[in-house]
């Protein structure tokens, strides 16, 4: 990873980032006034698709969830770099390229210092054709194949000790050559392989899938899909 400070605001590079990192990358009117949007999508914020060097990339903005959401927006106290929540997501996710794991590619991320407040954004590529699991059981069923990949991708990560602190299937991504990823790692940690915390990291998809499936007035999801997703997961992690 490189650093580099500009006045106010630290700017983080991964080590396949071939360009010199600019302030104006984290700004959407840049790319507007470039022509080179592809895309939003809109959830807890706006995450924006542009092209850049041939490539998608995304920028996303942090904000805060909850009540103290609703205070503080996008504000987090300050009390170091290597602390920040842009940085260590940032740093985790060039681990998880390294290890050759199926995230994401980091690009850029930045923060912003004013007093003992930060502010920041992350730029990753973008996942080819991107369908989230939670949008496809919301037009069809899972193929047991689509089921099993999951299943075997979640435990991939989690034989090699990554925590993902919000593991739902918003989170879980098919690719247009059907691959799956594993998106949003704010917060998350690589720890010592461990059954306890991989339990309670399935149990959290599995109350993720039953809230989805009580939300949507079609939702494809049953126990026994659930089942065959478990079962591959167990094949994997032993």
């Amino acid at each position: 990873m490189n650093i580099t400070k500009i006045n106010s605001h630290y700017l983080l590079a991964s080590e396949k980032t071939t360009s010199d990192v600019s302030l104006e990358w984290f700004d959407p009117a840049h790319w507007q006034r470039l022509n080179a949007i592809v895309t939003t999508k809109e959830g807890r914020a706006t995450a924006w698709f542009y092209k850049h060097n041939a490539q998608v990339n995304v920028l996303k903005h942090y904000w805060r969830g909850g009540l103290i959401g609703k205070l503080l927006s996008d504000q987090y106290f300050f009390c170091g770099l290597k602390k920040t929540r842009v940085y260590q997501e940032f740093k985790l996710l060039c681990a998880l390229d390294k290890l050759g794991l199926p995230v994401p590619t980091p690009v850029a991320a930045k923060v912003t210092v004013q007093g003992l407040i930060y502010r920041g954004d992350l730029i990753t590529s973008a996942v080819p054709g991107a369908k989230s699991l939670c949008e496809l059981l919301q037009t069809r069923q899972a193929t047991e194949q689509e089921l099993s990949l999951v299943g075997r991708t979640i435990a991939k990560f989690h034989k090699q000790g990554v925590y993902h602190a919000d593991l739902n299937i918003n989170n879980i991504l098919f690719s247009d050559n059907s691959k799956v990823y594993l998106i949003d790692f704010d917060r998350g940690q690589l720890r010592q392989p461990q059954a306890t915390w991989q339990q309670a990291n399935i149990e959290r998809l599995k109350r993720s899938c039953n809230k989805e499936a009580g939300k949507w007035p079609t939702f494809y999801f049953s126990e026994h899909d659930w089942q065959t997703l478990l079962s591959a997961y167990q094949t994997i992690i032993g």
